[in-house]
């Protein structure tokens, strides 16, 4: 963390799933135990989008209306400083959210990703939502800016599991899933609720793996202190 940090900025945290709640929540107590988070959770984002099969306008505009009441709360510690979506399966909608406000909104997956670019071109990617993986696989080639190879993997079950309170299966399929990813050079988790299982992948795998938790706090230090 720079000198140029704010001492305790307030973060507006927007969820879609409530699994994402205490991953993110955690990172914030290891690594940014300074800043002052807050959470939005809306779990009919998941549900409708699953239900739809792709982002629409009225989705969008669901967005908007989430960026604009975070951005405007304010208590004792101010003004909300950034944005945190960590819903991995809608970055066309928090792009609209980022060209609508004035303060910084991260994508829940653009630090990880930038993360994982920087230690090599064959990446992995995990995940236990599938309608994320298209668009997570389209956001991770764009950003690259260079010909990559992006293998995407569906953790089976692991995110029901999860659902259910069962947090050994989830790890133990993801585990499993990730172990198929054969030659790449890093592993992205691209949930926040799979962060929980970044040491049985790395134990399945032996190979460098890249929450998205950890790496967004790094990405919101750096924009909340630019």
């Amino acid at each position: 963390m720079t000198d140029t940090i704010e001492a305790s900025p307030r973060i507006a945290l927007i969820h879609a799933l409530e699994e994402s709640v205490l991953p993110a929540r955690a990172a914030f107590a290891a690594d940014w135990p300074e800043a002052q988070p807050f959470d939005l959770l809306d779990t009919s984002l998941a549900t409708d989008l699953a239900a739809r099969g792709s982002l629409d306008e009225a989705m969008t505009e669901r967005f908007l209306t989430l960026g604009r009441y975070a951005a405007a709360t304010e208590g004792t510690d101010g003004p909300a400083k950034a944005i945190l979506f960590t819903c991995s399966a809608f970055g066309p909608a928090i792009d609209a959210v980022k060209r609508a406000l004035p303060i910084p909104v991260l994508r829940p997956n653009e630090s990880a990703f930038a993360e994982a670019l920087a230690t090599g071109g064959r990446i992995g990617l995990l995940v236990t939502f599938g309608p994320s993986l298209p668009s997570l696989t389209r956001e991770l080639e764009e950003m690259a800016g260079r010909p990559v190879t992006v293998k995407g993997m569906l953790a089976e079950g692991a995110l029901a599991a999860l659902k259910r309170g069962d947090a050994a299966s989830h790890d133990r399929l993801a585990a499993e899933a990730a172990a198929q990813l054969k030659q790449v050079d890093v592993i992205v988790l691209g949930q926040f609720s799979l962060a929980r299982s970044r040491q049985a992948v790395q134990q399945a795998t032996g190979l460098p793996v890249v929450t998205t938790p950890e790496a967004a706090i790094r990405g919101l230090q750096r924009a909340v202190g630019s």
